[in-house]
């Protein structure tokens, strides 16, 4: 990559402000747009990669040797006018999975996927590898506190990557070792059913290689289905021990036992009580149970990223655990109307576990607006199962409800769209 000139549409991304990075250590000049500031820009600018906030075409430079796009750059978004302009350059165009495959050739993957869990799993086992000094290069999917960034460059040939199943992305792999925390049905807006999940996971099954591992709980009925009659080695993470973790709740217990079987695959000269030291000190990731601060009311706040029920009905069930004498509030913001749409009964069963919620309207991301689905339609479905929910108009309303919560609760700003920004404006 030395030399190279790399230009990013969507830098700011989760994903490619990581792969940035990797270019920018490998001696790429990297470039890229983003709509707005972010955590994530803000990291790149400081490793000294050029991010231009807003859209332009004319920010494509000519002589690149490659444009690298987010899935959001699709026709008709922001960004697609520098796709566009990259073809009129003859520019090579790569999503970032293809990018990202093509850095992980020749390098021995370990590939962390399932419906929820991958990030903190793949942190976890990040961590655990850097702390026994097997040096390998991350990518994940979230700011880890313990490397303070979304990746790490490493000296060894161990590349730990967090693999989306989305529009089977993590088929660009080939792994050595293949996690899957879990299989439930999520990215609607592609897969047609829970059966189409298990296929994309069966073909990732059938991508590791022959002596490679599956690290697992072959005991949950859909990963069952996508191992089919594999006779690559099937590791059971269920049956690992773990220690007391800074991280509440059930499945960050789950996501240790996974990492911990992953560490045993990878690395088997590791001692059981290294990888348990290194798990007790996790310090978990950007917007997983992350705690903020106190907003002048008096609450404590936290940010999450759950925009799964699943993931959201484990937060609150671990909020509950955590904080058995305080009021649970939620500031929900849905993301993509088509999730929201065919997830819509489990999203008001699973919110209206919380004391009380705020809908945000929806987070469209790479969707176009569809009046059909609504945050007051999710607020009256969630107040039908008993619970307690009202639809906020946006940003402002919730930091000033946010604002004006007392110290007998616990707010929680949730989901994948940006509500985190709510909280961070509320503390100020």
């Amino acid at each position: 990559m030395k030399g190279k000139k790399i230009y990013i549409v969507g830098i700011g991304g989760i994903g490619l402000s990581a792969l940035a990075q990797l270019f920018h250590h490998e001696g790429a000049m990297v470039s890229g747009s983003d709509r707005s500031e972010s955590p994530t820009t803000k990291m790149l600018e400081a490793a000294g990669v050029t991010v231009l906030i807003g859209h332009s075409a004319a920010q494509v430079p000519q002589d690149a040797s490659m444009l690298v796009y987010s899935d959001a750059v699709v026709e008709g978004s922001e960004g697609y006018a520098e796709r566009v302009k990259a073809r009129e350059f003859g520019i090579p165009e790569l999503s970032y999975f293809e990018a990202l495959g093509k850095v992980a050739e020749g390098k021995r993957v370990v590939a962390i996927s399932g419906t929820n869990g991958k990030t903190t799993t793949t942190a976890m086992i990040a961590k655990i590898l850097i702390d026994a000094g097997v040096d390998p290069t991350v990518v994940v999917g979230s700011i880890a506190a313990d490397m303070k960034s979304n990746f790490r460059a490493g000296k060894s040939d161990v590349f730990v990557v967090e693999a989306c199943e989305y529009k089977r992305h993590f088929l660009t792999f080939t792994p050595s070792i293949l996690v899957i925390t879990n299989i439930e049905f999520d990215h609607t807006d592609y897969f047609k059913d829970l059966q189409d999940i298990v296929s994309a996971f069966a073909e990732s099954v059938e991508r590791v290689e022959d002596a490679g591992d599956i690290v697992t709980n072959p005991h949950n009925p859909e990963i069952k289905k996508a191992l089919g009659e594999t006779q690559k080695r099937v590791v059971d993470y269920t049956q690992e021990e773990v220690p007391e973790l800074l991280l509440p709740g059930e499945f960050n217990r789950e996501n240790a036992r996974a990492a911990k079987a992953a560490v045993h695959m990878v690395a088997p000269h590791v001692k059981d009580s290294l990888i348990n030291d290194s798990l007790a000190t996790f310090r978990g990731t950007w917007r997983r149970f992350e705690y903020k601060g106190i907003v002048p009311g008096g609450a404590a706040l936290y940010d999450d990223y759950a925009h799964h029920p699943t993931a959201i009905e484990k937060t609150i069930t671990a909020a509950k655990e955590k904080f058995p004498h305080k009021k649970i509030v939620v500031f929900f913001h849905p993301h993509l109307y088509s999730r929201t749409r065919d997830l819509f009964d489990d999203f008001a069963r699973t919110l209206a576990l919380a004391d009380s919620v705020y809908i945000l309207p929806v987070f469209a991301a790479r969707e176009p607006h569809d009046p059909a689905v609504s945050n007051e339609a999710l607020a009256e479905a969630i107040n039908q199962k008993r619970g307690s929910a009202v639809a906020v108009k946006g940003m402002e309303e919730t930091v000033e409800i946010l604002r004006s919560l007392a110290h007998e609760t616990v707010a929680f700003t949730m989901g994948a769209g940006d509500v985190y920004k709510a909280g961070e404006e509320a503390l100020k």
